[in-house]
């Protein structure tokens, strides 16, 4: 796919399309009789002549070589209906969604929660809560008797009763009998979106008004707020905690002999490796990914961490509820700048709830935008074919007999029929499973069906809507072809035409040359003292293996071979490398010592086409491609308005 984009990439820049005219457009050339204006191979030339590197493409006269030809090429897909490839076509709506996206999106609302989200990431919240369920389409009844609960327990803990205790007493959080409702610390997007706004708006030492989220009500009572203490990088040794007694009573003591080690100069590395419990860290040496505040299962291995310093790097042993532990600081990594996190940031919000609130503003502005009409006859009709048996979660647009093809809703002049509506109502019946009476179940649900009506309508019509997207769509759709195109007619054909790369490669032998090579072995070393140890062994034959496996024995890796066949200038060879066989001299480059053994020197030859097969396929290719287009040129019938075309030069050049 990497490969595809670099390619696309390649054929855009040279050969930007566009749909859009300007109304002074003059036909400049025609292939078949279509027409090719003006206003598009000016736009395109401009827009793209400060990236062509290649001088030559710049003169007027070789672009527009290159423009039809890129044109007739497109053709030829056409031609060979490339375009109704499931493939293609499933990839270009994909591109499609993707580009979408940035027009689907209230540019105000998503800059404001990126800021927000940033802000509130400088500080962390140390807060408790109580909970009250009630689900989000509970009716209005069930509703108020959650958030007077809320405001009931709210007044005692005003009135100066413990806020734990009352947690205990009264969330329905089942962990609340344990916590007593304390979270922790925590930052932005830890939390559901409505709490952490919640927990973000009140003070120190105060308890909130009852916050609704999705789970219900939540009293916030906020413990405590402290900067934000960025990321850790750590490496952990950890011994497991079990319910054996005894064996606990080991790691504990294991976990203080290992600390001793450590003490006396092991490597921490190699003490994870081996002792660690931890089976997805120890083979990294304990590292583990860098985590920040609120992140782990375990505020006592948090705390220890964050209180690392670079003085202080080496842990003492602790224990937490999963083990023994020992740990060591890597790195410190601070709160980044709201421009190295802004990209995160956006992505986040829109996996996020609060890209509701994007969503409404977008729907919002569409509803004013266009004109929304229903038929409220219809509309009733379907209102009365509904009956309690909905609840049940077993409906089925179906099992409504009558047809109700008659238009429902209309947005600008694109109509919904009443069974579009069903089964829309179908597919999404769960979310009004709890909303009663039906008659306000069938409202919710229109009230979302007209929304994704509209935002449809508004997708559907990005290319009517904005000329750059249009733009930018016909440059892909083209592109990707031209990419198909390519690959059936050049690509595929250059690495299965046997007879004609081999003999394409018979008549270009010349470009396919071997300089002077060297079968050699090279080893190194930043020590001058085993660079001298690995010269004596490689007098006494010694081989590669043989030499790292006498100088290497230590924990330290003292020197590296390179064996093999090299050609002249290789960046991989010394500097003293010369014709004749045996021990070179050891010599210094850079930080490094080199000694040779050379096994043989092969002059420089004839390539056979095994060992430049690749290249000659490249080659192949290129040689393809241009003389595809000189059979293209000949294959379709081009008429070139030449006055027309010298306007154009002259246009631009001024």
């Amino acid at each position: 796919m990497k490969l595809k984009q670099l390619l696309l990439g390649f054929l855009l820049v040279t050969a930007f399309v566009s749909k859009a005219q300007d109304s002074s457009k003059r036909i400049l050339f025609t292939i078949n009789e279509t027409p090719y204006y003006t206003d598009e191979f000016k736009r395109v030339y401009n827009k793209n002549i400060d990236l062509v590197k290649d001088e030559s493409q710049k003169d007027l006269n070789k672009y527009l070589d290159l423009y039809v030809g890129y044109k007739l090429k497109i053709n030829k897909a056409y031609e060979l209906g490339l375009q109704n490839n499931p493939k293609y076509i499933n990839e270009l709506n994909s591109y499609r969604t993707q580009l979408a996206k940035n027009y689907l999106t209230d540019v105000k609302v998503t800059n404001e929660l990126v800021q927000e989200a940033y802000d509130r990431s400088l500080k962390e919240i140390n807060a408790s809560h109580i909970l009250f369920l009630v689900d989000e389409n509970a009716s209005p009844v069930d509703t108020l008797k959650a958030y007077n609960k809320a405001i009931a327990v709210r007044k005692k803990a005003a009135a100066g009763e413990d806020f734990g205790t009352l947690a205990m007493q009264n969330s329905e959080d089942p962990s609340a009998k344990e916590n007593k409702g304390e979270l922790g610390y925590f930052s932005v997007f830890r939390m559901v979106y409505p709490f952490e706004s919640g927990a973000y708006k009140t003070a120190v030492g105060q308890v909130s008004n009852p916050v609704r989220s999705r789970f219900g009500y939540h009293l916030i009572k906020v413990n405590a707020v402290r900067d934000n203490r960025g990321e850790v990088a750590v490496s952990h040794i950890m011994l497991t905690k079990s319910e054996d007694l005894d064996l606990n009573a080991k790691n504990k003591l294991r976990i203080q002999e290992l600390y001793q080690k450590l003490n006396q100069g092991e490597k921490f590395e190699e003490v994870a490796k081996q002792f660690s419990d931890d089976k997805s860290s120890a083979p990294n040496g304990g590292r583990i990914a860098p985590f920040s505040s609120g992140q782990l299962s375990s505020d006592e291995f948090e705390n220890v961490a964050f209180g690392l310093t670079k003085e202080q790097p080496l842990s003492k042993p602790f224990e937490t509820n999963f083990g023994f532990h020992i740990v060591r600081l890597n790195e410190k990594i601070p709160v980044k700048s709201f421009e190295e996190m802004q990209e995160d940031l956006q992505s986040k919000i829109g996996r996020d709830e609060r890209s509701r609130l994007i969503e409404n503003s977008v729907t919002e502005r569409l509803r004013k935008k266009y004109k929304i009409t229903t038929d409220k006859k219809v509309y009733a009709a379907i209102e009365k074919s509904f009956t309690d048996d909905f609840y049940k979660g077993m409906w089925k647009s179906e099992e409504i007999k009558t047809p109700f093809n008659e238009n429902l809703l209309t947005v600008n002049t694109t109509k919904s029929s009443g069974r579009d509506f069903l089964n829309y109502i179908q597919n999404n019946q769960r979310v009004a499973l709890d909303v009663k009476p039906l008659s306000k179940m069938v409202s919710v649900l229109y009230e979302q069906f007209t929304d994704a009506e509209l935002n449809k309508y508004y997708n559907s019509n990005l290319e009517n809507e904005f000329p750059e997207f249009a733009n930018v769509m016909s440059e892909y759709r083209d592109g990707l072809l031209l990419f198909d195109l390519m690959e059936k007619e050049i690509w595929e054909k250059s690495k299965t035409d046997t007879v004609g790369l081999q003999s394409f490669y018979d008549k270009n032998k010349q470009n396919y040359q071997w300089k002077k090579r060297y079968d050699i072995l090279v080893v190194s070393s930043t020590k001058k003292e085993f660079i001298k140890k690995a010269e004596k062994l490689l007098k006494k034959g010694k081989s590669a293996a043989e030499i790292k496996q006498t100088l290497n024995s230590g924990t330290d890796l003292e020197v590296i071979e390179k064996e093999g066949i090299f050609e002249e200038g290789s960046t991989l060879l010394p500097q003293n490398v010369g014709d004749k066989k045996g021990l070179t001299s050891i010599t210094k480059e850079g930080a490094y010592y080199y000694v040779s053994r050379i096994k043989n020197v092969l002059p420089a030859a004839q390539k056979t086409f095994e060992e430049c097969e690749g290249k000659v396929v490249n080659d192949y290719q290129q040689y393809l491609e241009e003389h595809w287009v000189s059979d293209l040129k000949k294959e379709f019938n081009i008429k070139v308005n030449q006055p027309i075309f010298e306007e154009v030069k002259a246009e631009i050049k001024s």
